[in-house]
C-alpha cells in the first residue's frame, strides 16, 4: 500500500507526539489523507502532559484525535511478563513489546468504533515494531489494512532519516520537541524505557552516555541500603511495604522504590532483531527488575525440577513470541496459560535489599506452596534418611559402569 492508495480516505494513525508522528501526519494531509491520530496513555514518564499531544497532532493537521486511556492494560501486560519471566536475550524485559501489544489492540478496537478500514503507524522498515503492529492487527482484525509509511517509496524519498524531518517540521512550523542535538530516541511506558539510535548506534558510545528518566545510575544511588517487602498472591503482587496495592499500584511504587537505588537503570544489551539484524539498545525498567527479581525467588521455592525445566522453555518460548509480535496466537495462549498455572501458586512474601543497582535476597515468609523444607539440611532432621542413598547411588552406578565397560566413556 502506497499514499496514492489514501488519498481523499480517512486512517487511523498510532500517534506519540514525537518527531515522527508530526512528520508522517502532517505529510500524509499534504497528499490528501485524512489522519486521525490515536494516542495511548500508556503512563510514559517522559510524557508528564498528555493533553499536549492532542495540541501537537492537531496542529499538525490530524482531523480527529482519540486518547486511549491504557495505564492499567499496561500495567497486566507488565503483570504477564513477570509471571513469564520474559527477559529477551537475558538482559531486557520485553518492555516495548508489551506496549505495542497494548497499543496496537487498543487501537484495533478505537479504529471499529471510528468505522475505519486502515490503520498506520510509524515504525522503520528496519526494525522490530513494524512486525508487531502488523501482526497483532493482522490477527485481532484481519479485515483492517495497516499502512506503514516507512515502507512508501514517496515518504522515502523525502526522508531519508532524522535530520530531514527536523528541517520539515521547522519548514511548516510544526511543534515538535526534537532538536538536532538529541543523541538518540526513547520509547517509553509505564514498564520502562527504551534508548536506541543515534549515538548509541556506535559501540564507543557508552551506556552511561543515557540520562536516566525512571532513576539514577547505580553509582548516584543512595548510600545506604534499602530494604523492600513486596507480597504476591497467585502471582499478583497486593502489597508493597504493607501498603495494599493492584497491580498498576505496584508498578508505579516499585518504578520509583527501585529507579531510586539504580535497578534496572542502563542494561546494555546489542540483541538480535526479528528482521536479521543486531542493534543496540540501553533500557530502563526499575520496576519490572524488582517485581521480577521478586517474583524469581519465589518461583524458587515452589517449583520443582520437572516443572522448572517446563517453566524456563515456556519462558524462552513466550519471550520470543512476544519479541517478535505473536502474543496473540495459539502457541503463546497456550504457554500463558501453562504459566498460568504457576502463577496460581506464587504466594508469598519476599523482602529484598537495593543497593546501588543490586538487588539482594534478604528473606521469604508465608509462603504455602513451598517445597524447601530441612529434609536437606546437614543436621539431623528433615525425613531424608541419608541411608537410603546406598540403594539409589547403587542403581545409578549401574549405567555408569556401563558407560565405562563398553568404551562410551574413557578414562
Amino acid at each position: 500500500m502506497n499514499v496514492t492508495d489514501l488519498k481523499g480516505k480517512t486512517i487511523g494513525f498510532a500517534a506519540s507526539g514525537g518527531l515522527d508522528s508530526c512528520t508522517i501526519t502532517h505529510w500524509l494531509t499534504q497528499q490528501g489523507v485524512k489522519v486521525v491520530c490515536f494516542t495511548a496513555d500508556l503512563a510514559q514518564p517522559d510524557e508528564t502532559d498528555f493533553s499536549s499531544i492532542e495540541k501537537r497532532m492537531r496542529a499538525c493537521g490530524a482531523v480527529d484525535f482519540v486518547g486511549m486511556p491504557l495505564q492499567k492494560e499496561m500495567a497486566e501486560a507488565g503483570l504477564a511478563g513477570i509471571q513469564a519471566q520474559t527477559l529477551y536475550e537475558g538482559r531486557y524485559w520485553c518492555t516495548t513489546p508489551l506496549g505495542r501489544q497494548v497499543t496496537t489492540k487498543g487501537m484495533v478496537e478505537a479504529a471499529r468504533k471510528k468505522g475505519l478500514s486502515i490503520i498506520s503507524h510509524g515504525a522503520t522498515g528496519r526494525g522490530n515494531d513494524q512486525v508487531r503492529f502488523q501482526l497483532i492487527t493482522n490477527m485481532l482484525e484481519p479485515s483492517l489494512s495497516v499502512y506503514a509509511p516507512w515502507r512508501d517509496e514517496a515518504f522515502l524519498s523525502r526522508f531519508g532519516g532524522r535530520i530531514p524531518m527536523i528541517e520539515y517540521c521547522e519548514q511548516h512550523g510544526l511543534p515538535i520537541k526534537a532538536s538536532r542535538e538529541k543523541p538518540y530516541s526513547t520509547d517509553a511506558n509505564l514498564l520502562g524505557l527504551t534508548h536506541e539510535a543515534g549515538k548509541l548506534e556506535s559501540l564507543q558510545t557508552p551506556a552511561h552516555f543515557v540520562t536516566p528518566e525512571m532513576g539514577v545510575w547505580p553509582e548516584k544511588a543512595p548510600d545506604q541500603a534499602e530494604e523492600v517487602t513486596i507480597r504476591f498472591e497467585k502471582g499478583c503482587p497486593v502489597s508493597v511495604n504493607g501498603k495494599k496495592t493492584d497491580v498498576l499500584d505496584a508498578m508505579k511504587i516499585t518504578n520509583e522504590i527501585g529507579g531510586k537505588h539504580g535497578i534496572g537503570i542502563g542494561l546494555h544489551l546489542v540483541e538480535n532483531r526479528f528482521v536479521g539484524v543486531k542493534s543496540r539498545g540501553v533500557y530502563e525498567a526499575p520496576g519490572m527488575e524488582l517485581l521480577g527479581s521478586a517474583y524469581a525467588f519465589l518461583l524458587q521455592l515452589i517449583l520443582d525440577r520437572r516443572a522448572r525445566e517446563l517453566f524456563d522453555q515456556l519462558s524462552a518460548t513466550l519471550t520470543k513470541q512476544l519479541y517478535q509480535g505473536y502474543w496473540n496466537d495459539v502457541a503463546s495462549r497456550m504457554g500463558r496459560k501453562a504459566v498460568g498455572e504457576t502463577a496460581a501458586l506464587v504466594t508469598g512474601t519476599v523482602t529484598v535489599s537495593l543497593y546501588k543497582g543490586v538487588i539482594s535476597y534478604v528473606s521469604t515468609n508465608d509462603v504455602p506452596h513451598s517445597l524447601f523444607s530441612n529434609d536437606s539440611s546437614m543436621e539431623d532432621e528433615g525425613s531424608f534418611d541419608h541411608k537410603d542413598s546406598e540403594g539409589f547411588l547403587g542403581v545409578l552406578g549401574v549405567h555408569a559402569r556401563a558407560l565405562a565397560h563398553t568404551g562410551q566413556v574413557k578414562g
